[in-house]
């Protein structure tokens, strides 16, 4: 599976792995804030769903920026090792988080056959990562506990903020580096 990586695509996700970790760490201090703000509306744990787009923009940056299988999977679990290395608040648990994201990421672009780099693959990307951490806070968060109706806002929420981020900001990333020539292969 990784056996396509040279060199500068090593040093790639290396410098994608750092420039995220520490978004990350700081992403954690926004999750604070919005948590303090909404918990007493009784939305605190949403902003887990509102915050999660950015803890997942590594991956699909990686991805489209390597296009390699792969690829997405570790650009967004070594920014979670970067961010738990730094010192964050959710500890070694930060690297679990970071597995979960890289497959969830890594699995839209497995849908597209690693052959189609556009809309879609942000999409599917945005959706499957959604669908996989959902999940994995369904247990880890227990939202087995809240009531319906807010877990389908809360999943709503998730996947707006995963597609922003993930499908809009990492699109708009990726088109001023092709711009510039950065990403001629």
């Amino acid at each position: 599976m990784f056996h396509q990586f040279h060199l500068k695509d090593i040093i790639l996700l290396a410098i994608i792995g750092i420039v995220f970790g520490v978004i990350y760490l700081a992403t954690g201090l926004l999750y604070n804030g919005l948590t303090i703000a909404l918990t007493p509306f009784g939305y605190g744990p949403m902003a887990n769903d509102i915050t999660l787009g950015i803890w997942c923009m590594a991956g699909p940056l990686a991805g489209f920026m390597l296009r390699l299988p792969g690829a997405s999977f570790l650009g967004e679990f070594l920014s979670a090792v970067v961010e738990m290395l730094l010192g964050d608040q959710w500890g070694v648990t930060a690297l679990l988080s970071g597995l979960v994201q890289g497959i969830g990421t890594e699995l839209g672009f497995t849908l597209t056959l690693y052959k189609i780099y556009n809309w879609v693959t942000l999409l599917l990307s945005a959706t499957t990562t959604t669908i996989l951490t959902f999940a994995w806070d369904w247990f880890r968060n227990g939202y087995s506990h809240f009531p319906f109706s807010m877990l389908i806002v809360m999943l709503i929420v998730r996947w707006l903020s995963m597609f922003f981020f993930t499908g809009v900001l990492v699109k708009l990333i990726v088109n001023l580096l092709n711009r510039s020539h950065v990403l001629s292969r």
